[in-house]
C-alpha cells in the first residue's frame, strides 16, 4: 500500500490515477452539484476516455502536476488536485482540487488535501504564488480557502448565471511567506 506516494497525511495522500480509476471519477462528472462547483460551463457528463487523455497529456506539458487524492486506509481515490499553468519564470501556479466522494465531504479531507499540495508547491516546487478561483455560491471551498491562509484578492462580477441568478468569480491567492509563517 501507498507505493505510488507522493506527499502523505494522516488520512489521505497525493499519488498517480490508474486505469481502475477511470470509471469512479466518470462518475463525479455526472454528478451535477459536483460539476456546478468545478467549471462554469454547464454540466456535460465526461467520458472515461477523456479523463484519461486529461492525466495522461498533463505531466508531458512541464507545467503541471495533476494528482490523484486517495484514502490511506484503501488506497482508494477520493478526488484531484491540480497544480497547473505553473509560470516557472515568476514561480506562479493555479491551483485546483475536487472531492468526488459525496460521503466524504465535510470531514477536513479538503484541508488536509490542500496542506499536502500547498507544501509540496511551496517546498518542492519552490513556488512563490499559487492562487485559484472559486464561485461566490461555494461557500464550503471559500471556508476552506480563507482557513488556510488565501487572500481574496479580488472579483470578477456576475461572472456567470445558474438557475436565473448571477454569481461572481472570487480570485484568491496565497505567497510561500504567508504559508511558511502559518504552517
Amino acid at each position: 500500500m501507498l507505493a505510488k506516494t507522493i506527499r502523505q497525511g494522516e488520512r489521505v495522500y497525493l499519488g498517480r490515477f490508474t486505469e481502475e480509476d477511470l470509471e469512479k471519477v466518470s462518475a463525479w462528472y455526472h454528478d451535477d452539484e459536483y460539476m456546478r462547483c468545478m467549471d462554469a460551463s454547464p454540466s456535460f457528463p465526461l467520458l472515461k476516455r477523456d479523463f484519461k487523455d486529461w492525466v495522461e497529456l498533463k505531466p508531458r506539458e512541464q507545467k503541471s502536476y495533476l494528482f490523484a487524492v486517495r484514502m490511506r486506509q484503501d488506497d482508494r481515490v477520493i478526488g484531484w488536485v491540480d497544480l497547473d499553468d505553473i509560470l516557472w519564470p515568476h514561480r506562479n501556479a493555479w491551483l485546483a482540487i475536487g472531492i468526488g466522494e459525496r460521503d466524504l465531504w465535510d470531514q477536513g479531507l479538503g484541508y488536509e488535501t490542500m496542506e499536502l499540495v500547498l507544501n509540496f508547491a511551496f517546498n518542492e516546487l519552490n513556488l512563490h504564488r499559487v492562487q485559484l478561483t472559486v464561485f461566490s455560491y461555494n461557500k464550503r471551498a471559500i471556508k476552506l480557502y480563507e482557513r488556510l491562509g488565501f487572500q481574496h484578492e479580488g472579483a470578477q462580477r456576475e461572472f456567470l448565471q445558474r438557475d436565473g441568478e448571477r454569481y461572481d468569480m472570487l480570485m484568491y491567492g496565497i505567497l510561500s511567506h504567508e504559508w511558511t509563517k502559518q504552517a
